[in-house]
């Protein structure tokens, strides 16, 4: 583990940024932590948190993941209740801004936030579940410190510095409580895996791995910030949770190289553990 941290660091070393870790493997308990408890802007890492609420209050009979949604473009600041719209043009999932004012179940909005990282789909879904629910859901699974407060694209709230914000060792816990099958419930856990493996960018912890190595996982990134996050799944049936974070980066595609690196470390001390 000396020597792992040791390789890590390293190669974090060569990027500019502020960048932290926290993994975990769930079989022996092993942990190794970098700057764990940094606060970072969540971008959309808190489309997880999101999800788990949304499972959450089905589970409560609160909501029905067949419930249906009229797709829109328009919510409301938190700062003050003005209209705000998002766009295509800033969304990484275009196809759903061409079914304006047709209707979504809640379950495939969910599946299009976390697998595309839809922001429209996230705005919706947070609309639906409450931003502060989820706060309070993340605190109840034992994550203290992170903050969902509002959806994407808020940009009088982002002026205020009123963002949804992170740390490794909160996203370490609460995909740590999925792969476990303590988020809500195993049901629930194992709907969310089957999601979160359908993840359309894989570029940093999957991208240096064996193509029979499984990642359940949630990126994030705005400028200057990429995250990811999730369980990574071994062909022998063991996994551990690792996450990724980092800020203030200069080069987007050098970083992302170096957390697929990080990632391939970890999975090598693994494997030879």
């Amino acid at each position: 583990m000396p020597q792992l941290r040791k390789q890590i660091e390293q190669e974090l070393s060569k990027q500019p940024g502020v960048f932290a870790v926290a993994f975990r493997d769930l079989a022996t308990g092993n942990e190794l932590l970098v700057r764990e408890r940094d606060v970072f802007h969540a971008a959309s890492t808190m489309k997880t948190p999101v999800m788990i609420e949304v499972y959450k209050q089905a589970a409560q009979h609160k909501l029905a993941l067949s419930d249906s949604l009229t797709i829109k473009t328009e919510f409301k600041s938190i700062v003050d209740g003005s209209t705000y719209s998002l766009h295509a043009t800033e969304d990484s999932d275009t196809n759903i801004y061409k079914a304006i004012g047709t209707k979504r179940t809640l379950e495939a909005l969910v599946y299009d936030m976390i697998i595309v990282s839809s922001n429209l789909a996230t705005n919706m879904v947070i609309e639906r579940v409450g931003a502060q629910n989820v706060t309070q859901t993340m605190r109840d699974l034992g994550a203290k410190d992170i903050q969902v407060r509002r959806g994407v694209e808020d940009s009088k709230a982002f002026a205020q510095g009123l963002n949804n914000t992170v740390t490794a060792y909160d996203l370490m816990v609460i995909f740590e409580k999925i792969a476990i099958g303590k988020a809500v419930n195993p049901q629930a856990s194992n709907a969310m895996i089957k999601t979160l493996l359908d993840q359309k960018f894989n570029d940093a912890i999957p991208g240096k791995l064996p193509r029979d190595v499984k990642v359940a996982h949630k990126t994030g990134s705005i400028a200057g910030v990429r995250h990811d996050s999730g369980i990574v799944f071994l062909p022998d049936g063991r996994k551990y949770v690792l996450v990724l974070l980092s800020k203030d980066i200069k080069d987007d595609k050098a970083t992302v190289a170096t957390m697929a690196t990080v990632s391939e470390l970890i999975y090598t001390y693994v494997k030879q553990g």
